[in-house]
């Protein structure tokens, strides 16, 4: 089946000035989902599943949060948060005229998922949330990120180098996920150290209580052997949230190469969601 995409972009006003968010549109209604990317990663890693929720009569959204992909990059670190990407979510509800929306992501993602539902509860209808970073993953996350921040901070022409080596490469004659993970490396070092700071030491994810009252149907997909993003973190979500239901994935490599499985149990999640709608209308908020 074939499925209408749009651009567009909106803007928002924060500390560091007003800045640029950019975003894809799949399918059209009032059965909105809005998808987000993992951390530096951009919103077209989201594009596959956004396809099949589209094919099955869904309105998704694909945003590209602040310093990722085509959004501005400021080199603030307090641009970025969890709590500021789950605003800039309500945003672009609001751009879109969209009353409510399940929304759903990865990793960071997840995490900036859940954090809308705990901001703006009256906005968010169901959540898919695949591989959250919470308690147990801080250290490993540490260990990964932790030389990424300390490189572009003190060695910025290292990030410089494999950005100037990634950028002329044609997206077009490299597997899907290749482009992916080429787009992942056009990074400015400024800005990543600024959003890397900002994730360190902000907010990572709503607490224990909060999400205990998430109320909303909730898909928590959890990676084995991922330390990143531990398979623990997925299941004590699941057990937390009181419509919570947890998939194991068989790796973390599923969703991206073999995703029927998987793409089922989101399209059954956002059916169900929408399936006797509240609020179906478009508002002016």
């Amino acid at each position: 089946m074939l499925v209408s995409e749009r651009i567009g972009q909106f803007f928002v006003e924060s500390d560091s000035g007003r800045d640029r968010l950019e975003y894809t549109e799949y399918g059209s209604g009032d059965a909105w989902v809005v998808l987000l990317p993992a951390e530096l990663v951009p919103r077209r890693m989201q594009q596959p599943l956004a396809h099949a929720l589209a094919a099955e009569g869904m309105h998704v959204v694909t945003l590209d949060p602040l310093g990722h992909g085509r959004s501005d990059r400021p080199a603030d670190p307090h641009a970025y948060s969890v709590t500021e990407y789950a605003e800039q979510v309500v945003a672009l509800l609001d751009h879109l005229g969209a009353a409510q929306a399940v929304v759903g992501g990865t990793s960071l993602g997840a995490n900036v998922a859940l954090e809308t539902a705990v901001i703006a509860p009256e906005r968010v209808r169901g959540l898919v949330v695949e591989a959250p970073i919470l308690d147990n993953g801080v250290e490993a996350g540490i260990l990964v990120f932790g030389p990424l921040l300390l490189a572009a901070r003190f060695l910025p022409h290292s990030v410089s180098l494999l950005r100037r080596l990634t950028r002329p490469v044609p997206r077009g004659v490299v597997p899907f996920w290749a482009g992916v993970a080429l787009d992942a490396c056009d990074q400015r070092a400024d800005a990543l150290a600024a959003l890397l700071h900002g994730l360190f030491f902000g907010r990572a994810a709503p607490a224990s209580k909060e999400r205990r009252r998430i109320s909303v149907p909730a898909l928590v997909v959890g990676h084995p052997f991922d330390p990143v993003r531990p398979l623990g973190d997925a299941v004590t979500l699941a057990d937390e949230l009181p419509k919570g239901t947890f998939v194991r994935a068989s790796s973390a490599l599923e969703w991206r190469l073999t995703p029927e499985r998987l793409d089922r149990a989101a399209v059954g999640l956002v059916a169900g969601c929408w399936k006797t709608p509240r609020r179906r209308r478009r508002t002016g908020v």
